[in-house]
């Protein structure tokens, strides 16, 4: 396997009032490609900032980040959000779903800004992604008219009708009931398994880590021994 996301020295300071917040603190990070990899450490450690470093939402401030084999330094907006749209999908623990559209056209919509499918292609991968992910018979629905398990299925789907090589779920079953949370794990792990995606997720959960193949411990914006 090779790597699909390398990470050397990454440090990443926020400013805050008069101070700085020391954020992530030299991390020393190689994830093989095809990895289940669970992010873990409690709340505040730095979890969701590696994250969004390697999703191109925050920048190092220090470091070398690479995915797909790409150094995220010096590339420009256009260039960001070209690897966004075609490399990396995402997860959020508040679905982030856009609740005028039903379930298929949020699915739909990343398609439509990639503009290089016919709208009978991008309505074709929306509703086999929405069949398996076992909301088939939802697509008509808005998000406000299901439950929080099915949003997140959605989001799920959204996340990989690009076909990307990675996968960021940041805390995915924060707001779900455990069995829900369950369920969504498994879906996550059977996409990881029959497609080979690269899934990177952050918890604080433990009941999470039976699903994890991997696992990167953080405290204090530092890597910790397992």
């Amino acid at each position: 396997m090779s790597a699909i996301v390398k990470i050397q020295g990454l440090i990443k300071d926020y400013p805050l009032d008069q101070t700085t917040v020391h954020a992530l603190r030299g991390i020393d990070l190689t994830i093989e490609q095809g990895s289940f990899l669970s992010i873990i450490g409690p709340s505040g450690s730095g979890k969701t900032t590696l994250l969004n470093v390697i999703g191109c939402v925050d920048q190092a401030t220090q470091g070398t980040v690479q995915v797909g084999g790409t150094d995220l330094a010096g590339l420009n907006d256009h260039a960001i959000t070209n690897l966004r749209l075609h490399k990396i999908g995402f997860i959020f623990q508040t679905f982030n779903l856009i609740p005028v559209l039903n379930a298929r056209e949020n699915v739909e919509f990343p398609l439509l800004l990639m503009k290089k499918y016919s709208s009978s292609e991008v309505k074709t991968k929306a509703t086999k992604l929405l069949e398996a992910v076992g909301l088939g018979d939802y697509a008509q629905h808005r998000p406000a008219e299901l439950s929080g398990g099915q949003r997140q299925r959605i989001a799920i789907a959204r996340a990989l009708v690009t076909e990307p090589s990675i996968i960021l779920a940041d805390e995915p079953t924060a707001n779900l009931d455990s069995v829900t949370g369950e369920g969504i794990l498994e879906i996550m792990s059977e996409m990881n398994r029959r497609l080979g995606t690269t899934f990177i997720f952050s918890t604080h959960d433990a009941n999470v880590l039976k699903y994890a193949r991997s696992i990167v411990k953080i405290h204090d914006g530092r890597l910790v021994e397992n």
